[in-house]
């Protein structure tokens, strides 16, 4: 081994003959100064927009009108405009619930869990995965808002003193929903907001005068990066991260009550909370991936987020992949060894010969079969096969609350009322205005905040190291040891 080290090139101090350090790959490339950071990510905000920008902006605020309309149809019309009938009472609304609410989890499992576990390398995606977060968040609040029927009648599921006398049913899962969903939304704002504050206070320095830099510096609170600022900034950022991460686990395990506390044959499993939390972080780092990666190319971000992000959340979707690949399984073995006759059939006629097995292959195909390419690592660094398996996974999770909730209740206890759902265009039209809903926020976001926290990415640069030394001797990378062909080669640095 020793031998095979020394001979590797560029392994071995020409003097001594002894082994060089293993250096950790740079999160940031090309040797890039704290003034270049500023700029490129500020320049976002300040630049023109390019003209994509538009091209996607348009059809968002289009498709955000469409939402708009089918939500004025429903509340005129009637909640039956959606396709939901009995014995399917809960279907493409509660669906798009969970959807969106997993989707959201990515941007505080990256925020808080890997700022508890000082993984340097979240600092370039945890702006974008926070913002993802807040608007994941309002896409899904908006499915059981105006599936009660009567939207104006919602201030009820708050426990607030009321004339007609109705207090709520605390030991439905469905008002935990209520306190989990609006605690983690509020928290993540303040996450997000705290986290904006040293880069809000540098935009309102770049502004020139008017109204951007009054608001600039309105909402930075004074910033001026003094030493007493950055010490009670960094800790309320560690008091927050140690309050969200707790909601990375209750949040979806209490999404997940809705089922597992009824009684309904397919429901009822202790494995759910658990199996939604992996599938919850498994669809947002997904997510993640399909707005980062158009981002880096459009806007030239490409020395921040690195090859080595892209591979790490990679590797997190393949693991999360496998646990949901595993609940998958541990759901037709338990409902075998359970020897429940309904238990089984369920499974059965979800997966085997039921009317709506289509959802079944599509859903175990994209969420368990896709994600194993990333256990090649070229395929982790062709962002062609990266795009390729992150859309598979958001189409996936869609399909995974698609069969747990539609395709469960077609065959219900009572084969009378057997039925196959059937979407309606309101439906369809609704879920797809959410899609334009999130991505104009999304974009708004990217035209007036800062994409990239810079000064958390300036803190992973070696000069931000008190003991780099500049004249110290190179170490050697992974890539020059193992011999990748899609190693990395350092250009000079720019002027």
């Amino acid at each position: 081994m020793s031998e095979a080290v020394a001979t590797a090139p560029h392994t071995a101090d020409t003097h001594s003959g002894a082994p060089r350090i293993l250096d950790r790959e740079p999160l940031v490339l090309n040797q890039r100064s704290y003034s270049w950071i500023t700029n490129r990510i500020c320049g976002i905000v300040e630049n023109k927009q390019p003209s994509l920008w538009w091209l996607l902006f348009i059809p968002s605020v289009l498709l955000t009108g469409l939402m708009v309309f089918c939500f004025v149809y429903l509340i005129s019309t009637g909640v039956g405009v959606w396709g939901q009938k009995q014995p399917v009472a809960w279907a493409w609304d509660i669906t798009n619930f969970v959807f969106w609410i997993g989707i959201g989890h990515a941007g505080t499992l990256i925020s808080a869990i890997l700022f508890l576990t000082r993984q340097k390398w979240r600092t370039s995606v945890n702006r974008a995965a926070e913002a993802m977060t807040l608007f994941a968040v309002m896409c899904a609040g908006l499915f059981p808002a105006f599936h009660v029927g009567r939207v104006w009648m919602v201030w009820f599921l708050a426990p607030v003193p009321n004339a007609n006398a109705i207090w709520q049913n605390f030991k439905s899962p469905l008002l935990w929903d209520v306190f989990a969903v609006s605690t983690y939304f509020t928290v993540s704002v303040i996450f997000w907001y705290i986290g904006l504050i040293p880069d809000l206070a540098t935009l309102r320095d770049r502004c020139k005068p008017g109204l951007k830099k009054v608001l600039y510096g309105m909402f930075a609170l004074g910033w001026r990066g003094a030493n007493r600022h950055w010490s009670h900034y960094e800790t309320a950022y560690m008091l927050l991260a140690a309050l969200s991460t707790p909601l990375v686990l209750s949040v979806h395990s209490v999404v997940s009550f809705d089922f597992a506390t009824s009684v309904v044959p397919g429901w009822h499993t202790t494995i759910f909370p658990p199996y939604f939390v992996a599938g919850a972080i498994f669809g947002g780092f997904a997510m993640v991936l399909t707005l980062m990666i158009p981002v880096s190319k459009i806007y030239g971000l490409g020395d921040l987020i690195t090859p080595k992000h892209i591979d790490n959340m990679a590797k997190i979707i393949l693991l999360t992949g496998t646990i949901v690949g595993y609940a998958y399984c541990m759901e037709f073995f338990m409902a075998y060894y359970s020897a429940n006759k309904l238990e089984l059939q369920t499974f059965q006629m979800r997966a085997l010969h039921g009317p709506s097995i289509w959802a079944y292959i599509f859903m175990f195909s994209f969420n368990v079969f896709a994600p194993q390419l990333f256990w090649y690592r070229p395929f982790r660094h062709n962002l062609w096969v990266v795009m390729f398996v992150c859309m598979c996974v958001n189409a996936g999770m869609w399909f995974e609350r698609y069969v747990i909730i539609a395709t469960t209740l077609e065959r219900h206890l009572v084969p009378g009322s057997w039925r196959v759902y059937e979407a309606t265009w309101v439906d369809k039209y609704t879920f797809l205005g959410t899609f334009g809903f999130f991505m104009m926020l999304f974009l708004l976001f990217l035209r007036f905040l800062p994409v990239i926290a810079i000064g958390e990415v300036k803190g992973v640069l070696p000069q931000s190291n008190p003991h780099h030394d500049d004249h110290g001797k190179d170490g050697v990378q992974e890539e020059d040891l193992m011999g990748y062909p899609d190693r990395h080669v350092p250009r000079e640095a720019a002027a």
